[in-house]
């Protein structure tokens, strides 16, 4: 075990997916509209009952019973996640390094299939990760339900903002159907089971709370962020929306993930004092050379940061009052710029 951990959300700072929304939008006619409808009325959710313990992301649950329709199973999620990976610039170079030298996790509400590919693809320990349980081949809908659930897609898209039909729907109508008592047991991995898992990493390996790195970039890292910044630790927007930038400390707007693995080496080296001096320092330098040399930034990360950026530098920066609009401006552009605006939209 080292000193320090660097815990991630996957879709974002690591990968460019959302996995169940490509997911949706490949196998249903017309899934990727419903998926986000479905997210949308997600966010409405965790915002009216966020004093309530609503778990935001299950989105990845209203969306199950419209996958059953269509047949999909297990090996279904798990061939589309091998095939379909696509990675934030440099984020395998930042894990290769932070592996050697830290406690890697990834904290995801993605659904498992596509985790444990993601694993595969970056060779990170699959114990390490959290995620969405679901088993596919375990869901199952008679003919006179498959009937009924076609006809709510057709009101969801066709009704999108109407939330009374979709809290009929989804806390009336389907929990009356037999596939509800196995969806209901699904524990999502979003905004508050984020913090848990958190919990769960503390109590497993003794880790210091004040010694952690959160990074995130949607409204289900809300609650990881909040916890890591009252704890001391170091909680981070990675080309955030509107939730991630009004409770982490410090926001990144970039291509890449070195952005990401400068601010986690000065971690590593120094505390979090000397990390938000970097930042001020880093916004001030007319040589950023000599600063990486000043902060002992490893070699390898010096060279390829200077190389990739060429003079282009990303946004690194202590979010603020008085920043806080700009930074949300190129935060979205940023995201939807290299996410595309279907995902780069989603909460």
């Amino acid at each position: 075990m080292f000193q320090k951990s660097f815990i991630s959300d996957c879709e974002g700072p690591l990968t460019l997916n959302d996995n169940a929304y490509e997911i949706a939008a490949n196998y249903i006619e017309n899934g990727g509209d419903l998926f986000k409808i479905l997210s949308l009325y997600d966010d409405y959710l965790a915002v009216v009952f966020k004093e309530d313990g609503y778990k935001v992301g299950n989105t990845l649950k209203f969306i199950l019973p419209f996958f059953v329709v269509e047949n999909l199973s297990n090996t279904d999620f798990i061939d589309f996640s091998r095939n379909n990976i696509c990675a934030v610039n440099d984020s395998k170079f930042l894990l290769d390094y932070l592996k050697e030298v830290m406690n890697i996790y990834i904290v995801s509400t993605s659904y498992g299939q596509y985790i444990e590919a993601v694993c595969k693809y970056f060779d990170v320990a699959f114990e390490n990760t959290f995620y969405t349980d679901v088993d596919m081949d375990g869901l199952k809908l008679n003919d006179d339900e498959i009937q009924k659930i076609i006809s709510f897609k057709d009101l969801i898209l066709n009704n999108p903002d109407d939330y009374s039909l979709f809290d009929d729907i989804f806390f009336k109508q389907i929990p009356k159907m037999a596939i509800y008592n196995k969806i209901r047991e699904i524990d999502v991995v979003g905004g508050q089971g984020k913090k848990l898992a958190i919990d769960d990493i503390i109590k497993r390996d003794d880790i210091d709370v004040n010694e952690m790195l959160y990074i995130g970039d949607s409204i289900t890292d809300v609650q990881p962020l909040e916890f890591a910044r009252r704890k001391g630790g170091i909680s981070i927007s990675f080309n955030g929306n509107e939730y991630p930038l009004k409770v982490a400390e410090i926001a990144i707007v970039s291509p890449s993930a070195l952005s990401t693995l400068l601010i986690a080496d000065v971690y590593l080296k120094y505390d979090k004092n000397k990390v938000l001096k970097f930042i001020k320092d880093y916004n001030t330098s007319n040589d950023l050379e000599k600063l990486f040399d000043d902060y002992c930034i490893d070699e390898k990360i010096k060279n390829r940061f200077l190389d990739v950026f060429n003079d282009d530098y990303p946004l690194i920066q202590i979010i603020t009052d008085e920043n806080y609009e700009n930074i949300l401006k190129l935060s979205k552009e940023m995201r939807n710029n290299i996410r595309g605006q279907d995902i780069g939209g989603l909460g």
